[in-house]
């Protein structure tokens, strides 16, 4: 399950794996996460005035999603929140997308969790073996999964998202394209991981210690 795609390590107990798609995997509950897909984003941003984006990141973000349920097979998938750009974005879905997206859900047991994103009322945590997961970090309330933030980390002059790994929070990076991100050491990233493992993305998974030297 980790190949070369993946970095396992240890958060709360739990060994789990940081895949290089961004999603990650807990074996022993064989659960596949993904935050902030944020579907609908190049609609959104169209229908406020703001930067056009290509129109087609709703379908590559859910292939990327399916693909990554082929690669890993789980159980249940969960995602953390944000699914949608918006309540306007989500009733926005071409009939392709919407099917799409109705049949992600249908492969496995599927959790969506609430995000700030999200106007439709659901969970807002789900706790499992020991850890919670949301949709933002809660300081004092770990450990917990989240995302939220979008981390990213430049290494080599090209900024990449990343996983952030604490002592009481793991933070995911955004799942979806054109998601935008926040830097690994922002305040508030500092606050809630001050040290442990910030893990790249790419073509195989990289960790890296934190703080940086």
């Amino acid at each position: 399950m980790e190949g070369g795609a993946g970095y396992g390590f240890r958060f709360g107990g739990q060994h789990l794996v940081a895949r290089g798609s961004g999603t990650l995997y807990w074996p022993d509950q064989d659960m596949l996460i993904a935050a902030d897909l944020h579907l609908g984003k190049s609609e959104r941003m169209a229908r406020r005035g703001g930067t056009l984006l290509p129109p087609f990141e709703t379908r590559e973000t859910l292939a990327r999603l399916g693909a990554e349920l082929t690669a890993t097979r789980p159980a249940r998938l969960v995602l953390l929140g944000d699914i949608f750009d918006d309540d306007l974005a989500a009733h926005a879905l071409t009939e392709t997308d919407r099917a799409t997206l109705d049949a992600i859900a249908a492969r496995v047991e599927t959790l969506f969790l609430a995000g700030n994103h999200d106007v439709a009322s659901g969970p807002v945590d789900w706790a499992c073996a020991g850890l919670v997961l949301r949709h933002i970090a809660v300081s004092g309330q770990g450990p917990d999964i989240s995302g939220h933030y979008h981390p990213k980390l430049s290494l080599a002059g090209r900024s990449r998202p990343v996983f952030l790994v604490g002592r009481d929070h793991l933070i995911l990076p955004a799942f979806g394209h054109y998601t935008g991100g926040l830097a690994h050491d922002a305040p508030v990233l500092r606050a809630l991981v001050p040290a442990g493992l910030a893990v790249l993305t790419g073509r195989r998974a990289l960790p890296l210690p934190l703080p940086l030297r």
